[in-house]
């Protein structure tokens, strides 16, 4: 397989179209372009939910079932087309989920009322379910070695990919909301500009992975598990869940929060806010690159736990305090971070470049559910309790989870065995 694969991919850069095609190193960072595009455009309304409200009279259980289709767009699209690539190609699928972010752009832009933020949240999930394990998967390949092992590297640039679109997004629609006119629709301009990039970007990237010949009847996502280290795969994705519920806690209550107790409704902080706790986790990516996923989350596991107590006693000191909240959030981003990262590194590792698209998609649906339960749970707890004994319940659970699952987290990998 891994030799068909080094043959066939000369030849299909060489027969499309006689577009000039990027060598395997440019393309790399090519991909991981498109794939920060996207996860950009996906958290860019999150800064803007404020004014979507104000603008647009919508109740904030309202904005809570917005950001529930979104989630449930990217659960759905891992399950449906998250594997595809693995039978039709990384570029031509990654090509179709780019210029369906961008097609969601234009929405935003266009059609701004409730139901088109609903369709254009949709979409935006779809775009993003398929890119995860479309651009992860892509991003492997092209970093294979010649025997068809993959290097560190691509985990750390896929992951950063990831969780450096996740930061800018909300941080340049809050800052273009706060200091431009036209607040639901210049936002969204840029976003738009990155992804007609990224989409050039594809066009020419060379393939990292051959059609498959004969295609296999279509069949939707089964949550495979790779066939060999399985305990590794199942202690990956307790860590992938664990840290998006994180990431979920803070995004769902962020803007909420800043707005209520904290008195502070500009789009511009909520940007920052989001923005700290996702970029504070790409100076730990940077950090712990060489580290082994058990440093790494030995190291992360105490800093969630560390930023949701801080994330509390925000809330509940007298008054609610924005530097701790800040603070906390960083912190909650930098552990969360730590165990993405080392979760991705391991079913990277563990999967073989014909199933790598289809495990990428089991993890990445796992992360998704578990972001989304926080952020909609969040929003139906607002509707009978205060911010702060919301904040409370949600933290202890998700410590709770974190102290439950951090022996299985820890154990060597010869002892899940």
């Amino acid at each position: 397989m891994q030799s068909h694969h080094t043959l066939t991919a000369p030849r299909l850069g060489a027969s499309a179209c006689a577009l000039p095609r990027l060598s395997r190193r440019v393309g790399f960072w090519a991909i991981g372009f498109a794939f920060l595009a996207v996860a950009a455009l996906s958290t860019a309304p999150s800064s803007l939910y404020g004014l979507y409200e104000r603008q647009e009279h919508l109740s904030p259980f309202t904005i809570t079932i917005v950001y529930a289709v979104y989630g449930a767009g990217v659960t759905a699209s891992l399950l449906l087309a998250g594997h595809v690539s693995d039978w039709y190609g990384r570029r031509a699928v990654l090509l179709s989920a780019v210029a369906l972010a961008a097609l969601a752009a234009v929405l935003f832009i266009t059609w701004q009322s409730l139901a088109g933020l609903i369709v254009a949240r949709l979409l935006t999930g779809l775009a993003l379910g398929v890119t995860v394990s479309t651009a992860t998967a892509y991003i492997a390949d092209l970093d294979a070695g010649p025997d068809g092992a993959v290097s560190r590297r691509a985990g750390i640039a896929g992951s950063i990919a990831n969780q450096g679109g996740l930061a800018i997004g909300p941080l340049a629609t809050g800052l273009l909301a706060r200091y431009a006119t036209h607040g639901l629709t210049l936002p969204y301009v840029v976003p738009l500009v990155g992804l007609g990039a990224a989409l050039v970007a594809v066009l020419v990237a060379p393939d990292g992975r051959a059609r498959a010949h004969p295609l296999p009847a279509y069949r939707p996502q089964h949550l495979k598990v790779p066939a060999h280290d399985r305990p590794q795969f199942f202690a990956a994705t307790a860590g992938v869940a664990l840290a998006f519920a994180s990431w979920g806690l803070f995004a769902g209550l962020a803007g909420r929060f800043l707005a209520g107790p904290l008195q502070h409704p500009s789009p511009a902080l909520a940007g920052v806010a989001i923005f700290l706790t996702f970029g504070g986790g790409i100076v730990v990516q940077a950090a712990t690159a060489s580290w082994p996923a058990r440093r790494q989350l030995s190291a992360g596991i105490p800093l969630i736990l560390l930023g949701l107590v801080v994330l509390v006693a925000s809330a509940w000191s007298a008054p609610p305090s924005l530097a701790l909240f800040l603070t906390g959030g960083v912190l909650t981003g930098m552990g969360a971070t730590a165990l993405f990262r080392a979760s991705l590194g391991v079913v990277i590792a563990t999967s073989r470049a014909d199933d790598r698209a289809g495990a990428l998609a089991t993890f990445f649906a796992v992360g998704y559910v578990a972001l989304t339960v926080p952020v909609v749970g969040l929003g139906i707890a607002l509707e009978y309790l205060s911010p702060q004994v919301t904040l409370l319940i949600f933290g202890l659970a998700v410590a709770a989870g974190v102290l439950a699952a951090a022996p299985t987290l820890l154990r060597r990998p010869d002892a899940r065995r």
